[in-house]
C-alpha cells in the first residue's frame, strides 16, 4: 500500500535552548511550551512570568522572559 503523504510538523525543540523570549499570546505560560516536540520532556509546569517579567522552569531550568 502506498503511504499517504504528510505535511511536516514544525515542533520546537524541547530543552534545546536556556532562554525563549514570550509575549503576552503565549500566556499562560507552561513549560515545555504548546509547540514544542514532548516525548523527552519533563511534565507540564505552569509558570508565572507576568509579575516579575521572568520565570525559571524548575524541571529543566529553562529560562522565560517576558517582552510584553
Amino acid at each position: 500500500m502506498p503511504q499517504a503523504p504528510f505535511a511536516p510538523v514544525n515542533l520546537i525543540p524541547a530543552n534545546a535552548e536556556n532562554r525563549y523570549e514570550v509575549t503576552s499570546a503565549d500566556l499562560p505560560l507552561s513549560c515545555p511550551m504548546p509547540g514544542m516536540s514532548l516525548w523527552n520532556s519533563h511534565p507540564k509546569v505552569y509558570l508565572a512570568i507576568e509579575a516579575t517579567g521572568g520565570a525559571k522552569c524548575p524541571y529543566c531550568g529553562a529560562q522565560y522572559v517576558l517582552l510584553d
